[in-house]
């Protein structure tokens, strides 16, 4: 039996991406899901990670709605117009890294902070979309240092929170995913349209996978396929 109660109401942060937009559908479409609520940058209210601000703020507004049993955060960058990922240590700069610095792990962590807030005591589940690429163990490729060590911190920031959770928030899961490969304008560039597979598959990949999380699952790292990931 999940942690997951019946019925549940779901928020999902960044729900105009690619993998945002395919959980608010699939959480539209399921009956057990009485609401599905989904904010980003030019939402009301919004959340813009470019400003850290807005995420407290955003926290503020939605509290009025709270509680939700089910919060995903599906925000994340690889590239942008200016950059793309390093393939070798001479390519590494400041801006880059610090750029992504905010966007995958500081901007993640204090939405940790704020939005937890409006989780369930009771029984719920926060996941955080992080990448196997973030993973030191199983790093055999190397390159890709910003987005690598981003997502490295991300993920040390999430089982930290677990650990202090396991006092204060003992009925709430708290998790990192991978979510695969995905056609999106992430993977775009690195035959993402080739290798990965459509958003909504991806949703109901990790869906099924957060259907069945326990308590005790909380603090891990886990793949679509409800594989258990190395740190």
């Amino acid at each position: 039996m999940g942690l997951l109660p019946n019925p549940f109401r779901a928020l999902i942060i960044g729900s105009s991406g690619t993998i945002g937009s395919a959980f608010m559908e699939l959480l539209k479409n399921n009956p057990l899901c009485s609401d599905a609520v989904g904010i980003h940058r030019h939402s009301e209210p919004p959340i813009d990670y470019q400003n850290l601000d807005s995420i407290a703020s955003c926290a503020t507004a939605l509290s009025a709605e709270a509680p939700f049993q089910l919060i995903i955060n599906t925000i994340g960058i690889l590239h942008t117009n200016n950059w793309m990922p390093e393939k070798r240590l001479d390519d590494l700069n400041a801006e880059q890294l610090t750029e992504l610095m905010k966007i995958n792990a500081i901007g993640p962590a204090l939405t940790i902070r704020h939005l937890s807030k409006l989780l369930d005591p009771k029984n719920s589940i926060m996941v955080t979309l992080s990448a196997k690429v973030g993973s030191i163990e199983d790093n055999r490729l190397g390159g890709w240092y910003s987005y690598r060590a981003s997502k490295a911190a991300l993920n040390m920031l999430i089982k930290t929170a677990s650990i202090e959770w396991a006092r204060t928030k003992p009925n709430t899961t708290l998790i990192a995913m991978h979510p695969g490969t995905v056609n999106s304008r992430l993977s775009k560039p690195f035959r993402g349209e080739q290798i990965g597979r459509p958003a909504i598959d991806a949703a109901t990949d990790m869906f099924q996978v957060i259907e069945n999380l326990k308590q005790e699952d909380s603090g891990s790292f886990v793949s679509y396929s409800g594989e258990k990931l190395p740190w």
